[in-house]
């Protein structure tokens, strides 16, 4: 059973979209449940001044992010650092067990968008770990030979 304010952020998600030269885009997924989540920020002065995101996946990865994006936005970049997939589940006040996953995707993600705007900007961030790569697979559509 979700949450209020998971069906809220999901039905109502905040700072969806994408940021058009952003300071930093984190892209990840899961290959287990097929969720991808990509955050883009707008960091000016060390400050996030605006974060959005794309998620594909069930209500609990959109909610997750939209919550994300929220909890981050105005905040510096290691206030942001702080902002963990226990932080994003409080605030929606709780996940069903088999959702926790998302949560961490949406961390997950938010740390991948800090890396990049950290490699982009040649700083360190502390306590910052690369994140693992993505890779984007689009699966090739193999044409089948119909026998008759």
């Amino acid at each position: 059973m979700y949450t209020k304010k998971v069906m809220d952020h999901f039905q109502n998600p905040r700072n969806m979209g994408e940021i058009e030269d952003p300071s930093g885009v984190g892209t990840v997924g899961n290959a287990k449940c097929g969720d991808i989540m990509r955050i883009y920020l707008d960091i000016k002065d060390d400050v996030i001044q605006d974060v959005k995101f794309k998620t594909f996946g069930c209500g609990a990865a959109v909610a997750t992010s939209s919550m994300a994006t929220e909890l981050v936005k105005g905040k510096t970049v290691i206030e942001a650092m702080e902002v963990t997939n226990k932080a994003v589940m409080e605030a929606l006040d709780g996940l069903p067990r088999a959702k926790v996953h998302c949560s961490l995707l949406a961390e997950e993600a938010l740390q991948a968008a800090l890396w990049d705007y950290a490699k982009k900007n040649g700083i360190v961030i502390e306590g910052l770990e690369e994140p693992k790569p993505f890779e984007d697979h689009e699966e090739e559509e193999e044409e089948e030979e119909e026998e008759f």
